[in-house]
């Protein structure tokens, strides 16, 4: 029986070896298997997020060629209201400087035709005074001389002795 207790665990021993180098191989070929899979979905996915990436990226750059067009657009629209806003200040401003001096001119010949105007009126008002002056004197002249007659016909009457009434002058 001593030998029987050596043999038995080596037997056992060896075998257990046979099967250990077995599964070694098959879970070395798996490892390296499922390492090739591992590998081939890393590089898929690498692939799909290089796409997705390379999709981002024409998208991100389309969309910024957009928003640049669109600025730039705005900016052209601003730029060409604010150049028309302009052009339409400039000529109101030139309008309205023609018609200034237009109404400058006209100003100044109505100022003008006021000072005649004026004058004529200060001439008038002075006939008219100098007209007034002239019939208050001529009135004045008038009694006097109708106090002159008077005078004289009471000193007739007085030579001749007579007593008249006094007598009305006629208008």
């Amino acid at each position: 029986m001593n030998k029987l207790y050596l043999i038995i665990p080596l037997v056992l021993t060896l075998t257990f070896t046979g099967f250990y180098l077995n599964h070694q191989k098959e879970a070395t070929a798996k490892a390296v298997w499922v390492q090739a899979e591992a590998a081939k979905a890393a590089a898929a996915i690498a692939a799909q997020k290089a796409e997705v990436e390379k999709q981002a990226r024409e998208d991100a750059d389309r969309r910024t060629a957009e928003r640049v067009a669109e600025e730039k657009k705005k900016e052209d629209e601003k730029r060409a209201k604010w150049e028309a806003q302009s052009k339409a200040i400039a000529d109101d401003t030139a309008n309205y400087i023609a018609q200034t001096e237009k109404n400058a001119a006209e100003v100044k010949a109505l100022e003008a035709k006021l000072k005649s105007l004026r004058e004529q009126k200060d001439q008038a008002i002075q006939a008219g005074l100098d007209f007034d002056s002239e019939v208050e004197k001529a009135r004045i002249a008038k009694r006097a001389c109708e106090l002159e007659i008077q005078r004289l016909v009471e000193m007739i009457a007085r030579k001749n002795g007579t007593t008249l009434a006094p007598v009305a002058a006629t208008p």
